[in-house]
């Protein structure tokens, strides 16, 4: 369960049978080919079955953010921002940056939320409708970043030093803008940190009938290994779901 002080995280994500959420490493899940690539192998149940999904999770938690890694929008390779020189001092760069026309804009609904302690993902100027950035950092992020993102008023919480401490971010975001609950679906390495870090509280996985493999290959969770003599995260199953094209909704919840 949730604890009080923070927002509830619940993970929503779909994987082969062998667990894998892309077909080839540095595979960005935005990109036009990696969705091509996975919708030419969807059976046809998968569109119901993932509104189902979205409906389920917005009727129990009406969930206020959904939470990406910027690997999901950067490639690997990808370095920080640059070319904005700091016009701000670190003791206002360092703090949080929540513009008020943005956070009570007309019209705002949602958070895309996204963890880039590096800075790497270059914001296009678009029109959000319900949705509005919100940015996770630490105080290790370049502060020329930290001033491209005011420039283009995106908002953005720091948390963390080295990187981004990912429950302060949870702690921060519930106590600063009331999101109660967050949706996960985001890839493995930031998947992999917060379970590592135990603050998944609910999964939602949808199981595609065939598998990828490949050695280096994203699953739904990557990161950091278990230590020695740590334990694996146990989980209840709440419901599963069986369509006849062999597409698997399965529910879990922390234990």
């Amino acid at each position: 369960m949730a604890n009080d002080d923070r927002a509830r995280v619940v993970m929503a994500v779909g994987m082969s049978v062998d667990g894998r959420i892309a077909h080839r490493r540095d595979q960005l899940w935005f990109d036009e080919d990696a969705k091509r690539d996975w919708e030419a192998v969807k059976p046809a149940s998968t569109p119901s079955l993932e509104a189902a999904r979205s409906e389920l999770i917005d009727r129990l938690y009406q969930p206020q953010a959904i939470l990406e890694g910027s690997g999901s929008l950067a490639r690997s390779t990808a370095g920080p921002v640059a070319g904005l020189p700091p016009e701000e001092p670190p003791e206002v760069l360092y703090s949080d940056f929540l513009p008020d026309e943005v956070v009570h804009r007309q019209g705002h609904e949602r958070w895309f939320t996204t963890v880039d302690s590096r800075g790497r993902v270059e914001w296009e100027d678009e029109d959000h409708g319900e949705w509005d950035v919100l940015v996770l950092v630490s105080r290790a992020t370049p502060a020329a970043y930290l001033q491209f993102l005011r420039m283009r008023r995106l908002c953005y919480l720091v948390a963390g030093d080295e990187r981004v401490d990912l429950a302060e971010a949870l702690r921060k975001m519930k106590a600063s803008l009331g999101v109660t609950c967050v949706k996960s679906t985001a890839g493995g390495g930031l998947n992999g940190a917060l379970l590592r870090a135990g603050l998944i509280d609910e999964i939602h996985l949808m199981v595609s009938p065939y598998a990828i493999g490949g050695a280096g290959t994203p699953t739904i969770f990557d990161g950091v290994p278990l230590a020695k003599g740590e334990l694996p995260t146990n989980l209840r199953l709440l419901s599963t779901h069986a369509e006849s094209d062999g597409m698997l909704w399965l529910r879990y919840e922390v234990a």
